[in-house]
């Protein structure tokens, strides 16, 4: 299907909500992917209870971050989806009455494998899945060994609380992804993450690191007049037996409102679930007010698909 724009739309019985809260489960995670689902299952109860209709999940949240380093073993961790951990987790939202967004190493096939999220509505049903688009390959962010680039575009999904989007970490750099889901009518852009520092560049560029990767996401909402909540893990993490000082994950999970403003956002340095408010009344003041998307261009933009034309003669 290549880059195709997707839209998944199944039936509700119900109207989704003019308003309602989102919970981003801001984790650590242990060595044991049984310890860390199950503790996502506490956390998905926790944010219902205290009245989030939609919760998401950190990237790769069953697992520490295993692409620190190449190694053929590690590929054990992943799974199917549909599979264990989305059934777990279906039973969870269907407790709590809340759709879950749940980031996952899924195995696709012998040898194919992709950094996903899966969306389970809050009945429980798994109703799509998004696969990463962008995959990096930096120093401690190996992940084109592990990774297979999403075939399924990029894809909005209608749930319980309205149309939303799920994109993945290294997908946040990039205004397409955004852009093209938006496009779909998604009011919410989420991007679970795994996102830190090397703890030898954290006093020469760590600050500026942290502030490049907010302003990028909240020029996303800006751009598009929507929301966009940001969730990532938080601790630091040392594979073991390597050579390497690891990762500091930087927390600071966040969402913003339709004209990039931080209605809520968590410490660099601890586990906590960030709770904000969804509003769609607020994506039409902003768009009357602000109608980027009416003004589009798009008979101009047929240099976008090119991979650079500075070359061009």
């Amino acid at each position: 299907m290549g880059s195709a724009l997707v839209l998944f739309s199944p039936m509700t019985d119900r109207s989704p909500p003019k308003k309602y809260t989102i919970g981003l489960v801001q984790m650590a995670m242990s060595g044991d992917p049984a310890v860390n689902l199950e503790k996502a299952i506490v956390k998905v109860a926790e944010a219902a209870a205290a009245g989030a209709a939609l919760v998401c999940l950190p990237e790769l949240f069953r697992s520490q971050y295993f692409a620190q380093r190449e190694d053929a073993a590690l590929f054990d961790l992943a799974e199917p989806v549909p599979g264990p951990s989305t059934e777990a987790l279906g039973r969870a939202a269907q407790r709590a009455g809340a759709v879950v967004i749940a980031p996952l190493f899924e195995r696709r096939a012998p040898g194919l494998y992709h950094n996903s999220a899966a969306v389970i509505d809050a009945d429980g049903r798994l109703i799509g899945v998004y696969r990463k688009m962008h995959i990096p390959d930096d120093p401690a962010y190996y992940e084109k060994f592990y990774f297979t680039p999403g075939d399924l575009g990029f894809r909005a999904f209608d749930t319980r609380v309205g149309r939303i989007g799920t994109l993945v970490c290294w997908d946040q750099w990039y205004p397409e992804g955004a852009r093209l889901t938006a496009l779909q009518g998604a009011n919410v852009l989420f991007y679970p993450t795994a996102i830190g520092w090397h703890p030898a560049e954290k006093d020469s560029h760590g600050k500026e690191q942290l502030d490049a990767w907010r302003t990028i996401q909240r020029s996303h909402a800006i751009a598009n007049g929507c929301y966009v909540a940001a969730v990532n893990r938080v601790g630091r993490e040392r594979p073991q037996g390597a050579a390497t000082d690891g990762l500091e994950f930087w927390g600071s999970s966040f969402i913003a409102d339709p004209f990039g403003s931080v209605v809520a956002e968590a410490p660099t340095d601890r586990e906590t679930i960030v709770f904000g408010e969804v509003d769609l009344a607020r994506i039409e003041e902003v768009r009357r007010g602000w109608p980027f998307l009416r003004d589009r261009r798009i008979d101009a933009y047929g240099g976008i698909v090119s991979r650079y034309l500075g070359d061009a003669s």
